[in-house]
């Protein structure tokens, strides 16, 4: 029997495929990346074509360091940045314009009119997202505005549209196979997370012509098979979800209650809320985790715009240190009788607070205060915000409080010691840190070996997700109260800094 599976992980600056055991260890990755273009302001595309050469290329080095071939490979399993949009010809698989990125803010006035007309209390209501030109269909309605021909040719059903997991899963079938998972479905504005469909309500406010879409399945299932001449041989690809959702899956949160938050350029908190979705009264999204077997899981979803790149800012706009490595050793000089705060709105403020136009402000400055405090202010930003998050949680779901969240943690900053035990002591709560960081790609590679039958079922997979290290809070209630309350009024009057619409 085949014994590996292969994981696409398809991100915002890079490629990346891994090969996993049947035991989850790592075989063997590769990883590309490739050009940013950013044509005016606020506004980042990517080449399409980029997208598949680099993932096609890690996926064939990937399993030439491995030692395995086609055959050896059970299943295929993808998970890529999310509401990245692409819309290509159906005929050609020509895309008609770059890829819109995630991070694109050009369909702002777009999203202004939405609101104005009264359209986003039914968008969210329907969606369980907010009306902003980070989603998908907003991308899709410009797209078709400012191409010349392009609604003409939608309309008669030349083309189509799909998030980036679609769009390889499309390149990987030679075209036969266009198809995306109900994750990715759930960050496009489209489609209605009660009912599992395209809305035909949404589908007409956004103005998006329905023969565009792709048909929605569940995230572990038989999407389709590779073209044999792409990676030597047909492979079955039997797993997709968004990459947030797919390191919920790699984390084994599984469990109502049970939370997972990753850190890197930003930061995505996700709560497992069960098969109900959660309607948040505290400006949080509510989206879907997982599907499998028909039935959907719900989360509430939190997005903090900065983290690691409040490093790199240090790093590079500052000069403060030369890797980010110094960065806890710096914070551990910090004077302990100053009260410094960094709010580090460099591109707007995300969850709870949804405010775009106000930008970063340091708080507390003396003329004491010098590299190590900042230092210190700009991890501990990282802790405040994900409080925020698991407050606003906490307040929508009182159940979360009652199971007693544990946070699981991933990504590039978790390798920082001092910032994951100041994590623990401001949620007061435990901070699990573990074995496999790769939990995108492991999320992804699991719900393909699932569905291979290479991986055992949710429960008896999370009994073998293995902690590398648990940080329990020890700060005292009092310094924990104090400190929490100067990050409030530190943002506070950040906000009341907003230069308005």
């Amino acid at each position: 029997m085949s014994s590996y599976v292969l994981a696409i992980d398809q991100g915002t600056t890079s490629s990346r495929a891994i090969v996993f055991r049947a035991d989850i260890s790592i075989a063997a990755q590769a990883q590309q990346e490739f050009p940013q273009h950013f044509p005016a302001s606020g506004w980042v595309e990517h080449e399409p074509d980029d997208i598949w050469n680099s993932t096609l290329a890690t996926c064939r080095e990937a399993m030439q360091k491995a030692g395995v071939g086609a055959r050896d490979i059970a299943a295929i399993g993808i998970t890529n940045q999310r509401e990245t949009t692409v819309v290509w010809d159906r005929a050609t698989g020509q895309a008609v314009h770059r890829a819109i990125v995630w991070q694109d803010r050009r369909t702002a006035e777009i999203c202004a009119q939405l609101k104005a007309d009264g359209a986003e209390p039914e968008i969210s209501e329907r969606t369980g997202l907010i009306v902003d030109p980070y989603f998908s269909g907003t991308k899709v309605a410009w797209i078709l505005d400012h191409v010349p021909g392009a609604r003409a040719r939608a309309e008669r059903g030349e083309l189509l549209f799909g998030t980036v997991d679609s769009y390889l899963l499309w390149r990987l079938t030679g075209g036969r196979v266009h198809v995306t998972d109900a994750t990715n479905a759930s960050r496009t504005l489209l489609f209605n997370i009660h009912t599992g469909e395209w809305d035909d309500a949404l589908l007409k406010i956004l103005r998006v012509p329905r023969s565009m879409l792709p048909q929605v399945k569940d995230s572990s299932t038989h999407f389709g098979d590779s073209v044999p001449d792409l990676l030597g041989g047909p492979i079955a690809i039997r797993g997709i979800a968004g990459d947030q959702q797919a390191a919920v899956v790699g984390q084994a949160c599984f469990t109502p209650g049970m939370m997972k938050s990753t850190y890197g350029t930003g930061c995505f908190a996700l709560l497992n809320t069960g098969p109900t979705p959660v309607k948040s009264s505290n400006k949080l999204l509510t989206t879907i985790a997982y599907q499998l077997g028909g039935k959907r899981t719900y989360a509430l979803e939190g997005s903090i715009f900065v983290a690691g790149s409040s490093v790199q800012w240090l790093r590079d706009g500052m000069k403060m240190i030369k890797t980010a490595a110094e960065t806890g050793p710096l914070a551990d000089q910090s004077d302990p009788t100053q009260s410094v705060y960094l709010v580090p709105a460099f591109v707007g403020m995300g969850a709870p607070y949804w405010n775009p136009r106000v930008r970063g402000g340091l708080f507390g400055l003396t003329r004491n205060t010098g590299p190590a405090e900042i230092a210190h202010a700009a991890l501990e930003s990282v802790c405040y915000q994900t409080h925020d998050l698991w407050a606003a949680m906490r307040a929508d779901w009182p159940e979360a409080k009652a199971a007693n969240t544990v946070l699981r943690v991933d990504g590039g900053m978790t390798a920082s010691d001092w910032t994951m035990q100041r994590l623990a002591d401001l949620l007061d709560a435990p901070v699990d840190r573990p074995m496999i960081q790769e939990t995108t790609a492991l999320g992804a590679a699991y719900l393909a070996g699932l569905s291979a039958g290479v991986y055992p079922e949710p429960s008896k997979f999370a009994d073998n997700w293995r902690l590398e290290h648990r940080f329990k809070p020890n700060m005292s209630a009092a310094t924990r109260t104090r400190k929490l309350k100067g990050w409030g009024l530190a943002v506070k009057g950040l906000l009341a800094s907003d230069p308005g619409e």
